[in-house]
């Protein structure tokens, strides 16, 4: 429940599909073709493309960057292309630093898409940090303005991290860290796009950011209401660790004070903890030892976007879970529970995005107008098992959901308030966690919705 009225970000508003430019394209990307009810293929309505490995680093553009290979591929610091000054717009702080820059090659979207949402996996020591900008391309040729989805660090003694506000042209604008199409029903589409991550140090420093995965999902998620439930599969329920929002609540005022605001980093910290993950006692220190499950308290804090004042930044909730010994993590859309079923089938957790009244999820007792919670299982009737944050307790924490009202507050994109008005919904937005040594059946399931 992080995101009141979700007043920043903008949801689809319409279905309709335009005509795809003739833009260069770079790279294989996963769109996947859904079957209907009938059987029939579907336009496809989401489209992942991820960078990570030694030759897709190679084929972008560097400047003072240098390809790590190993097991884990990345970019750092070679030597500086240049010196820029920035001053923190929270701190008041300006500074000099060191930069160098990688751009990926232009991608084409399989899906002329109204939404874009980048994530990014990285490390940043003491005297460094990283920002990751976007440039689209419309269907007409046209480009928009390179847009920063972030500036970002591991840690918080250098920069404040922070999402952008106040990023539009004519047809496009950023909510904190999605970039939207103003008028979906206009047609206009962005059909191509280009990241660029420009990594900074203290001028003089040895040190440098690494980045090991990068990229974006692009989606055009049809305007709907409701979104009928598919057939249950197999029952199985994942040992992932319960923390509660709500014992949190007042904790630590300067990070958005504990409770409702705290459903999504309370739900990485558990699927971190699934993985075998967690902050060493000596990162957990600055905790009030008074205060239960302190790494949830430091999941806050290192998720917390300073513009946003909230926990809530999606990027950066991944980005935060990536910082973990060879966890990877990425920010996706989902296209049905079959595609859930199938990850968690392959014992990945999933950490999904919703909204919706009291009255709509049987059980829950509250509504919300934004919330994440970890799906972790299947009932043998196909209902959905979720540790949901926003519990009494951590005891509490583990809820049983109808798999059709759950379903719906899910992926559906447009939903009734109380009073009748329209409001957002999210579409099926979720985050993956997911461990570099990933199972033969985890990372077969992982490709099946497009990440690889």
């Amino acid at each position: 429940m992080t995101r009141s009225e979700l007043p920043r970000r903008a949801l689809l508003t319409a279905a309709a599909a335009a005509a795809v430019a003739a833009t260069a394209a770079a790279g294989p990307a996963a769109a996947l073709p859904r079957p209907s009810a009938a059987g029939r293929q579907e336009p496809a309505t989401i489209d992942n493309r991820f960078w990570s490995t030694a030759s897709d680093w190679l084929r972008g553009r560097a400047s003072g960057i240098r390809v790590v290979a190993g097991s884990r591929p990345g970019i750092r610091i070679a030597a500086p292309a240049g010196v820029a000054e920035y001053t923190d717009p929270h701190t008041g702080t300006t500074a000099a630093w060191e930069y160098a820059t990688w751009t990926s090659p232009l991608h084409r979207s399989k899906v002329p898409a109204t939404e874009l949402i980048a994530s990014w996996n990285a490390r940043t020591p003491a005297g460094t940090w990283l920002q990751i900008e976007v440039e689209g391309v419309y269907a007409d040729g046209a480009r928009t303005p390179w847009y920063v989805l972030g500036r970002w660090a591991s840690g918080d003694a250098d920069i404040r991290r922070t999402s952008v506000d106040d990023q539009g042209d004519d047809r496009t604008n950023v909510w904190t860290d999605t970039v939207s199409v103003d008028d979906a029903a206009s047609g206009t589409r962005i059909v191509a796009y280009r990241l660029r991550l420009t990594l900074y140090r203290t001028p003089g420093s040895g040190a440098t950011p690494v980045v090991w995965r990068a990229g974006a999902m692009t989606s055009d998620i049809p305007d709907r209401f409701t979104v009928p439930a598919t057939s249950p599969g197999r029952a199985r329920e994942l040992a992932v660790p319960r923390y509660s929002q709500n014992t949190h609540i007042g904790q630590y005022p300067e990070y958005d004070n504990g409770g409702e605001a705290w459903c999504s980093p309370t739900s990485s910290q558990m699927i971190i903890e699934y993985w075998g993950r967690r902050p060493t006692a000596e990162e957990l220190a600055w905790v009030n030892p008074e205060y239960d499950d302190p790494q949830v308290c430091h999941a806050a804090r290192f998720t917390y976007d300073y513009q946003y004042e909230g926990c809530g930044n999606w990027p950066f909730n991944a980005a935060y879970a990536a910082t973990y010994d060879d966890l990877r993590a990425v920010v996706t859309r989902l296209g049905s529970l079959s595609d859930l079923h199938r990850l968690v089938s392959a014992g990945i957790p999933v950490i999904t995005s919703q909204s919706f009244l009291a009255e709509e999820l049987t059980g829950a007792g509250y509504g919300t107008s934004g919330h994440l919670m970890t799906v972790v299982g299947f009932t043998e009737a196909g209902d959905i098992i979720a540790n949901d944050p926003a519990s009494p307790s951590n005891e509490a924490v583990r809820r049983v959901y109808d798999r059709t009202e759950w379903s719906n507050i899910w992926l559906r994109t447009k939903r009734y308030a109380a009073d009748g008005r329209v409001l957002s919904g999210t579409g099926g937005v979720c985050y993956l966690y997911f461990p570099a040594d990933a199972s033969a059946a985890q990372r077969a399931a992982l490709a099946s919705v497009g990440i690889r």
